[in-house]
């Protein structure tokens, strides 16, 4: 089993800056992707970043410049630095682990960016 656990999220005021953690554990094999999505009210989830095992990044276009996602492997914990933050980056965050085929979550953490 695989459990993701997230950190992290809060309120921000516009220009702000959040850091996203996320630890995992259990049966963590070598080639997966961790990444992190997000879900605002009304909304589809959606891909905000994603880390390959080879080191490639993809991130959401509206993010880039903005997001950096990176990972300790020692610790298998990766992160989402988030800056400039938006309002329109209102949402609950989810880290995802992508392996053997199967997709694992974590709880979500709320991030709001309000004035």
């Amino acid at each position: 089993q695989v459990q993701l656990v997230e950190s992290g999220g809060g309120l921000v005021q516009p220009g702000g800056s959040l850091t996203l953690s996320c630890a995992a554990s259990g049966i963590i094999f070598g080639f997966n992707v961790m990444g992190w999505y997000r879900q605002a009210p009304g909304n589809e989830r959606e891909l905000v970043a994603a880390l390959f095992s080879g080191g490639v990044t993809k991130y959401l276009p509206s993010v880039e410049g903005r997001f950096t996602i990176s990972r300790e492997n020692a610790e298998n914990t990766v992160y989402l630095q988030m800056n400039n933050l938006k309002p329109e980056d209102t949402a609950v965050y989810y880290c995802n682990l992508r392996q053997q085929g199967s997709d694992y979550w974590g709880q979500g953490t709320q991030v709001t960016v309000s004035s």
